[in-house]
């Protein structure tokens, strides 16, 4: 019998050194598995810090992405498990002489892949319609509020200092007398509690205020008037009022005074322009 011949041994090194190297390969896909399916449960824990405390929008659930992503984590193990048994099989065969036949599991996984690429993206798809679907309805949301709780939110195309300064404006050409300015997060940022910008504006004018407290007492409870800037989790800026309808409502105004309140409305959509 012949002893092999260097070019048979660099040809059996090379074997066993591509076996190796699919090993690897393997073991990457197994961690990028399971790398991918950690990123997909956390991105529900995501999507829910956004919507957390976002008004007049329930938030949604989003556990399909933490049980997607832990199944993602078991196959990310179980490929590990596979590479190492299908490495340990193949080294046995090198080893008797055997040609090793690449494995058909390559393929599946591919397809795999593929399907799970498209579900992701019409996951991200849908999550995408239903946040501008909220968004866009937002408005429409908040209105349909006022109607039980006399609370109006118009939103606003500037910054909270900015409209508290328009109203400012406003108020002094007017001749309203603005009697106090309420920083109330700036009041929580001093006591080390973040919270989104809000202001509150509390103003009026004795001559129209007056005839409403004489003709309904109770009316004092919810005089002077008062608007509120305030910034929601997204950034987006809201001026806020009691509806002069709902007050004439709650306290059985005249119909004919109704117009001393109403400058409230006036001043809010002023301040958002």
């Amino acid at each position: 019998m012949n002893p092999p011949t260097i070019a048979t041994q660099k040809g059996a090194l090379s074997d066993y050194l591509a076996a190796e190297r699919t090993f690897l390969a393997w073991i990457r896909t197994g961690l990028a598995f399971m790398g991918f399916g950690f990123v997909v449960a956390r991105f529900g824990l995501f999507l829910k810090e956004l919507q957390f405390g976002q008004r007049a929008a329930p938030v949604q659930s989003y556990g399909l992405s933490l049980w997607f992503g832990t199944a993602l984590i078991l196959i990310g193990v179980a490929v590990n498990i596979f590479a190492g048994a299908r490495h340990a099989r193949m080294i046995r065969e090198l080893d008797r002489g055997e040609i090793a036949r690449p494995s058909a599991h390559v393929v599946v996984i591919a397809v795999f892949l593929a399907l799970l690429g498209l579900a992701m993206a019409i996951y991200l798809f849908s999550i995408r319609n239903s946040a501008h679907s909220q968004s866009g309805s937002s408005k429409e949301t908040f209105m349909s509020l006022s109607k039980d709780n006399g609370i109006i939110d118009k939103p606003g195309n500037h910054s909270v200092d900015e409209t508290v300064e328009r109203l400012k404006g406003i108020l002094q050409a007017k001749g309203v007398t603005l009697f106090a300015l309420v920083d109330h997060s700036g009041e929580a940022e001093k006591v080390g509690i973040k919270m989104p910008p809000t202001k509150l504006l509390i103003f009026g004018n004795p001559k129209a205020g007056t005839p409403l407290m004489l003709a309904a007492p109770s009316i004092a409870i919810d005089l002077p008037l008062k608007i509120l800037v305030w910034e929601d989790a997204f950034g987006k800026v809201w001026t806020s009022y009691n509806s002069p309808t709902y007050l004439q409502q709650r306290h059985g105004l005249p119909p004919e005074l109704l117009q001393n309140i109403a400058i409230v409305e006036t001043l809010a959509a002023k301040a958002g322009e």
